[in-house]
């Protein structure tokens, strides 16, 4: 027999899931690091997909509203805005419940450029953003083998995962 929480379990999973078109003559953006490439990301805010990805995966665990619905693209006070601040308000609301974060897991999906140079400071910005140890976060890059938008470099995704906790949960 399989017990049921209601939802009142002590740990939650969330997934999170974010794509954005490429675009000449615009910065770059991922996990709030600028990164060197000939091509930035379209979009409202400033189009970062990691944190786009881990907002909606924090929200969805934790069973806020999705980065869309708190911060619609038809508002003008999110035209261009810094992602990382759209994540410290969804920090500033995960605060409120209680849910703390155990580790993120991300995938970002990009034929270029390679990752592999950054991903140690994207790690580290991302723990600095999160509020968690360097250890709690993985970044792991990887290509379309040139297939579909993303593997055309029309495009650039992640996906991510993340673990919550109680607040309160202490293992026996």
């Amino acid at each position: 027999m399989v017990e049921n929480h209601g939802g009142e379990g002590e740990y939650r999973i969330g997934i999170g899931y974010d794509l954005h078109r490429t675009e000449r003559g615009r910065p770059l953006v991922l996990a709030n690091l600028r990164i060197p490439h000939t091509h930035g990301l379209a979009g409202y805010s400033d189009a970062d997909v990691v944190l786009h990805a881990l907002i909606d995966a924090i929200t969805g665990a934790a069973g806020l509203a999705d980065v869309g619905e708190m911060f619609p693209n038809t508002d003008p006070r999110y035209q261009g805005i810094d992602s990382a601040a759209l994540l410290a308000g969804v920090l500033t609301q995960l605060a409120r419940t209680p849910w703390i974060i155990v580790n993120v897991d991300v995938v970002v999906i990009a034929q270029t450029p390679r990752l592999s140079p950054h991903k140690p400071a994207m790690k580290q910005r991302l723990a600095e953003l999160l509020h968690v140890p360097v250890e709690c976060v993985n970044i792991k890059g990887k290509t379309n083998e040139g297939m579909d938008a993303l593997g055309q470099e029309k495009a650039i995704a992640c996906h991510c995962a993340t673990l919550l906790r109680r607040r309160d949960y202490r293992p026996r």
